[in-house]
């Protein structure tokens, strides 16, 4: 029998075995399983974290939103709520003060803050915040409010900062703009909104956006005012405004829809919105408008399907500025000149440079309308704006038929004025010229040539004013006696912030319009308003325009100051005096290099002429008159003629350095007594 060995049959409790090898393919297999296995465990644990995070913030903003508020106003007793108001040229900020009177006339804790002096890293503090925000040039706030606007946007893009960083804050946006500037209506207003919402805070109205151009900026106002207060006083927490939208007719704005939109905003004005004038804003704590007012203004002025230009609000306004409203987009009103040459005080500027009778001049238009938004506009902006010809069209024959019928009117109210005499209320009720400047762009009107023409048949000339933004109407115009051109602004960026036009390409469409004047051979001027610290000191930059329309005549006056406004922050310290002028005057006739010579000045008008001196100053004698029976009798002969063939001599007492500074020695001159304070 054959011993098999202890190691081979049976294990050797003694010994203890080999120990056992393992390829290496094998054990790189088990680590990875492993390495594997722990890493989708840490994978599931933080995404199972993610999402239980973002689940939490949701819900958690969900329920802020939708569960009902305790009066928002009230939720803090130790800090006020914030009423922001950003402005340019003073509109929001007085809508801002009146809203302000009337929450404390409500016993409602407010602070009126100018965001220029506010810090922004407070904002989390804030309980409730009111924002009344206008929109200034390109889709920008206005300066008072361009830090907080950034701040804002910086942080609604900014992770770190996270969506619920004014989970705290309730807030309400009012803006301020004008749709003339297309798709960036109301561009800050609605980017405030977004970029509130998106940093958690919760509107307690939705967004309202107030338009200066159609006349209805105060009612609107006063309506989102009243919902303001009585969300505050009851607490209501309002998820849309189609209550308010069905009731009154203006368009409140929820703000998500402008969510994907805020950097599409480019080219608006405040107002473009380029704000503009608050139309007869009267105490928002008074009576509420209407059912009748709001019917009024919620049909926009429409007749028969019709849009026309002048609302119902803007006619009240106009009229209650003096204007008589002719048809539905013409105006007309009696000039203070036509009333001071009526009692024998003096004529205006025009009387002395061109020989017009002032007391039978009628200031009219058949447009109320403009594209731009001048900032030294006396108009007040109560007119409508726009780019184009949209509204009802009336018949230009009706159209001077009742300009010349209320004129008349006008005029026989002066009837027993002290010093209007029989014989000069006789010839003023007989209109021999026609000053197309009343307001807006009459060479809008699309039937001005047939307006024109009626005039001229009824031998009244014509001074039409246009803003250089329509050059093809330049050029299809018939002969005018005297064609003016704005030229308010030397440079592209000064005319934008000096005119605010409506158009993106308003500088080519200014220069084409003055090369449309060159191609006039009746009489044309540049008309230059000179406003202090805006745009006196362009002066070679304003010779540089002479070549280009090659004008007759330049007249260069002082802005006139209308008191304050909220449209304008022009102050007397704009206001040139009447040495200012002629000093801008004399060294714009110098920088022509002797094609223009100053021939004329109106001091009590702070007016001074630059004429051409080739044309008119012939053997050293100015020739700035106008022969007007010759110029009526060159219109009726349909023959080509220029604006040497109808020229006058200019009288002794109106040439530049005269005694009597352009004042008609046959007139008397009366000054008046003026109490109240100047600041020069």
């Amino acid at each position: 029998m054959t011993k098999i060995p202890p190691h081979e049959g049976m294990r050797n409790p003694n010994h203890a075995p080999p120990p056992r090898t393992m390829s290496s393919t094998a054990a790189t297999a088990s680590i990875s399983t492993t390495s594997l296995t722990t890493h989708l465990t840490i994978l599931a644990f933080l995404s199972a974290t993610t999402v239980y995070c973002f689940y939490k913030s949701s819900r958690l903003r969900h329920l802020k939103l939708s569960s009902p508020s305790t009066n928002p106003n009230l939720s803090s007793a130790t800090r006020k709520g914030k009423l922001f108001f950003i402005s340019q040229t003073g509109t929001s900020r007085t809508l801002a003060q009146r809203l302000f009177n009337l929450l404390t006339s409500n016993n409602l804790p407010f602070e009126l803050v100018d965001p220029n002096v506010y810090e922004p890293e407070d904002l989390h503090q804030e309980n409730l915040v009111l924002i009344i925000a206008s929109t200034w040039e390109d889709g920008n706030p206005p300066s008072n409010g361009v830090f907080l606007s950034n701040w804002l946007s910086e942080s609604a893009e900014d992770f770190r900062v996270g969506s619920l960083l004014l989970s705290k804050c309730k807030f309400a946006v009012f803006g301020v703009g004008s749709r003339a500037y297309g798709d960036n209506f109301n561009a800050v207003g609605r980017g405030l909104s977004t970029k509130m919402r998106s940093l958690g805070a919760s509107e307690i109205l939705p967004l309202c956006e107030g338009d200066v151009d159609e006349g209805e900026l105060d009612k609107a106002f006063g309506i989102w005012s009243k919902e303001v207060i009585k969300v505050l006083k009851a607490g209501e927490l309002r998820g849309n405004g189609n209550d308010l939208i069905e009731e009154n007719g203006y368009e409140m704005i929820d703000g998500s829809d402008y969510e994907d939109d805020d950097d599409d905003y480019e080219d608006e004005d405040e107002e473009n919105g380029m704000e503009s004038d608050i139309v007869d804003l009267e105490d928002i704590a008074g009576k509420a408008p209407s059912k009748k007012d709001m019917g009024a203004i919620t049909s926009n002025g429409k007749k028969n399907g019709q849009k026309e230009m002048v609302t119902p609000v803007i006619r009240a306004s106009l009229k209650k500025q003096g204007y008589k409203i002719i048809g539905s987009h013409s105006g007309v009103k009696i000039c203070r000149w036509t009333k001071s040459q009526l009692r024998g005080r003096g004529g205006c500027y025009k009387h002395s440079f061109y020989g017009i009778e002032s007391h039978r001049c009628m200031e009219a238009t058949p447009s109320l309308a403009c594209a731009n938004k001048c900032v030294f506009c006396w108009r007040h902006h109560t007119n409508p704006v726009g780019k184009s010809w949209q509204w009802k069209m009336d018949d230009p024959l009706m159209i001077v038929n009742s300009a010349l019928e209320e004129h008349k009117k006008m005029i026989k109210q002066m009837k027993g004025v002290p010093g209007v005499t029989a014989e000069r209320l006789s010839e003023g009720l007989l209109p021999r010229h026609c000053a197309l400047s009343l307001v807006g762009e009459p060479i809008m009107y699309p039937e001005i040539n047939s307006l024109v023409d009626e005039l001229h048949k009824r031998r009244i000339s014509t001074f039409l004013v246009t803003n250089a933004q329509f050059p093809e109407k330049i050029v299809s115009l018939k002969p005018i006696t005297q064609l003016y051109v704005s030229v308010d602004a030397a440079t592209k960026d000064s005319m934008k912030a000096i005119d605010r036009p409506l158009f993106g390409d308003f500088w080519e469409r200014f220069g084409d319009s003055l090369k449309a004047l060159k191609d006039k051979q009746q009489r044309t001027v540049y008309r230059l308003t000179l406003v202090k610290g805006w745009n006196t000191e362009d002066v070679d930059a304003y010779s540089s325009l002479f070549g280009i329309g090659n004008p007759d005549f330049v007249e260069i006056k002082g802005v006139t100051y209308c008191g304050t406004s909220a449209t304008s922050k022009l102050t007397m310290e704009n206001v040139p005096w009447h040495a200012d002028v002629k000093a801008f005057s004399e060294a714009l006739a110098e920088k022509s290099n002797g094609d223009y010579e100053i021939a004329c000045e109106h001091v009590h008008s702070c007016c001074v002429l630059l004429a051409k001196v080739d044309k008119f100053k012939i053997n050293g004698q100015w020739h700035t008159w106008i022969d007007y029976d010759k110029f009526h009798d060159l219109v009726a002969s349909g023959e080509p003629f220029g604006s040497n063939d109808y020229m006058a001599p200019t009288p002794s007492w109106t040439v530049y350095g005269a005694n009597e500074g352009g004042f008609d020695p046959d007139q008397l001159r009366y000054k008046k007594e003026r109490n109240h304070k100047s600041t020069r």
